[in-house]
């Protein structure tokens, strides 16, 4: 009888970490559906950005077609992407490098990067870029936490009978984080924006004219990389 007790203590013992091992598996996929879904929301909001961004561009340079076109393009497909994580991610990249192609353009034309509602739109997706890799970041420390007890000894054994496969993680590149916000410098003869990183020198060129007879001094050289 002390031996049957024994084995039917160690029964339910056995029993009870597999429930708690699996309702774990449960509530980390929850967390990783949630995560998703910040990202989700973050992804939409830039979509939604993007056609006043392309509008705006284009009162300034109406002729560079192909890069809205391919802008578009990328955009609708990325929008229509419901598949995985590394579908999604797959999608969004020509997207952010058709994006880079639109801001590239915007540095041709200084009249464009003065305009408030291009400061502003463009302002608008650097706080969204923020938001997006805070939860790209949030939900891929969840999908790693989830993919180690998967991975690992005993709560694997859970994991492959009750079919709980590894997560994906999702990563896409910035679209003009590296770039960083529009620096605005008013040091005398020189009011300009630029888009560079903090610290570094205006690149565009100056919004009000030098004093008469005083030449515009350049612009100083980046202080470096970060």
């Amino acid at each position: 009888m002390i031996a049957l007790w024994i084995v039917l203590g160690v029964v339910v013992v056995i029993a009870l970490m597999a429930v708690v091992s699996y309702n774990r598996f449960v509530s980390g996929r929850q967390l990783i559906n949630d995560a998703w879904a910040n990202i989700d929301t973050e992804l939409r909001r830039r979509y939604d950005l993007i056609p006043n961004l392309v509008e705006t561009v284009k009162g300034y340079a109406a002729h560079e077609r192909e890069v809205f076109e391919e802008v578009a393009r990328t955009r609708s497909a990325a929008a229509a992407a419901t598949g995985t994580p590394a579908q999604q991610a797959a999608a969004e990249g020509p997207f952010v490098a058709a994006l880079r192609q639109l801001f590239a353009v915007a540095e041709n034309y200084p009249e464009l990067k003065a305009n408030q509602n291009f400061l502003a739109l463009q302002q608008e997706l650097a706080n969204t870029e923020d938001r997006l890799q805070t939860a790209r970041r949030f939900y891929n420390g969840n999908v790693r936490d989830f993919n180690r007890r998967v991975q690992s000894f005993p709560s694997n054994m859970i994991a492959s009978m009750f079919h709980f496969k590894e997560a994906e993680f999702f990563e896409i590149p910035e679209t003009i984080r590296e770039a960083g916000p529009p620096q605005v410098s008013f040091a005398p003869g020189t009011p300009s924006v630029s888009f560079g990183p903090p610290g570094s020198a205006p690149t565009g060129t100056p919004l009000l004219p030098a004093p008469p007879g005083e030449p515009t001094p350049p612009p100083e050289a980046p202080q470096g990389d970060r």
